[in-house]
């Protein structure tokens, strides 16, 4: 399985130059807590250059008594993000996820365009479901054995 099949395609971005105040705001609008940070690149497409998360803010900004409206995403983002290749595999991804101590990773594809977003919680979820796949094909091959031999 790789990482196309299983991250989120439609990502929430925002640029660099944006005031954090905003990027709260989209946070709180679209119940999320990690932004994509983009600029344009190749192919007509956004390249990630960072990574924003709310917990950025509240450690970087409220809890130094900064003002939020006074700095922009780029000043408190994580620069340069870790990213991971559509055609990946989900166990490399994981890898990855484990060595550098994050749950999220942004998806790129050969031109290091964004394609998505890649979740410790979308690859669970994917495991739980081909997990749920395999117990029922237990319970029927169980079910079938006690029909046809009573």
């Amino acid at each position: 399985m790789n990482v196309g099949h299983v991250c989120q395609h439609k990502v929430i971005t925002i640029g660099p130059g944006e005031d954090l105040a905003t990027a709260a705001r989209l946070m709180r609008e679209k119940h999320i807590g990690y932004l994509v940070v983009v600029e344009p690149g190749a192919q007509e497409g956004l390249v990630p250059v960072g990574v924003l998360t709310d917990r950025d803010i509240v450690v970087s900004v409220i809890a130094e008594d900064a003002d939020p409206h006074a700095l922009c995403v780029g000043d408190v983002m994580t620069r340069n993000p870790v990213v991971v290749l559509l055609e990946d595999t989900v166990p490399d991804a994981l890898q990855e996820m484990r060595r550098i101590g994050v749950r999220r990773l942004p998806v790129v594809g050969p031109y290091g365009n964004l394609h998505g977003i890649l979740s410790l919680d979308d690859i669970l979820i994917r495991m739980a479901n081909d997990l749920d796949g395999a117990a029922g094909a237990i319970r029927k091959e169980r079910a079938v054995e006690s029909a046809s031999r009573p």
